[in-house]
C-alpha cells in the first residue's frame, strides 16, 4: 500500500479538494483507495457525506491511532490511502508527514503561498521525507506570467509535479455533490487535470519503490 499526504502550514490552499478528487481518479484507475481526514474541519467527511457511498471510505483519525490505521488498511488491502492535513503546524500534519510515502504540498502562485511551502518543505527535509510541490489554484490564461513566476519559484526549491491544476468552477461543483471531477465532467480540462496529475504521482511512487527495493539490494 502506498500513502499520499497533503500538507501545507497554509490554509486555502485547496487541499481537501485536491485529495477527494485525487482518490476517485485513482479509484477509477483501478486503485482501493481510503481517504484520512486529520483535518478538525472534516471536508472529507462532509464530502463522504454528500456523496452518500462507500466507495472511498474516509474516516477521521488521530496521530496517536496513525500507523495502526495504515498497518490495517494494508491488511486489508487498500492499495493507496490519501491524508489530508489542516492548513496549520500541528502533531496530526506532523504524523501525516512521518508516514507519507509522497507528501504533496500544494501552494496557489502567491507570495503568501509560496513563503509557506518553503516553511513546509524545511519540515520535510528535517524528517528526510519524500516531497513534491503542486501548484493549484491558477488563474487564468492572461495572469499567465504569475503562474511562471509561482512554478519557477518552486522549481528552484525541488520537486514541482505537473500538470498545474488551473482554478476551475468544476473543482467546487464536485465537492459539493460528493463527486469527483472525472465523475462530474469526464471529457472536461479539470478531469484531464486531475487524470494526470494521478499519472504523475503514481510514477513519482513507483520511481520510490524501485529506488528503495535498489538500496536495499545493493
Amino acid at each position: 500500500m502506498r500513502t499520499i499526504s497533503f500538507v501545507t502550514q497554509k490554509g486555502g490552499s485547496g487541499k481537501s479538494t485536491l485529495a477527494a478528487c485525487l482518490a476517485v481518479a485513482a479509484q477509477q484507475a483501478g486503485e482501493k483507495v481510503f481517504l484520512i481526514d486529520m483535518d478538525p474541519q472534516g471536508s472529507l467527511l462532509k464530502w463522504s457525506k454528500a456523496r452518500g457511498e462507500r466507495d472511498i471510505p474516509v474516516e477521521a483519525i488521530p496521530a496517536s491511532k496513525l500507523q495502526h490505521a495504515l498497518n490495517t488498511l494494508e491488511k486489508n488491502e487498500f492499495t493507496l490511502t490519501i491524508i489530508d492535513t489542516a492548513g496549520t503546524d500541528t502533531p496530526a500534519a506532523a504524523a501525516a508527514m512521518k508516514v507519507a510515502d509522497l507528501c504533496v504540498i500544494p501552494a496557489r502562485p502567491t507570495v503568501f503561498d509560496l513563503w509557506a511551502s518553503e516553511v513546509t518543505r524545511k519540515s520535510l527535509r528535517t524528517l528526510r521525507k519524500q516531497y513534491v510541490f503542486l501548484l493549484n489554484q491558477c488563474p487564468p490564461a492572461q495572469e499567465s506570467e504569475r503562474v511562471k513566476d509561482g512554478a519557477k519559484a518552486l522549481e528552484a526549491m525541488g520537486g514541482l509535479i505537473t500538470p498545474l491544476i488551473a482554478s476551475r468552477v468544476d473543482y467546487q461543483e464536485a465537492a459539493k455533490h460528493g463527486w469527483g471531477v472525472t465523475e462530474l465532467s469526464p471529457s472536461g480540462r479539470a478531469a484531464e487535470e486531475m487524470q494526470d496529475l494521478w499519472k504523475s504521482l503514481r510514477r513519482k511512487l513507483a520511481k520510490l519503490t524501485n529506488d528503495g527495493r535498489s538500496k536495499k539490494v545493493a
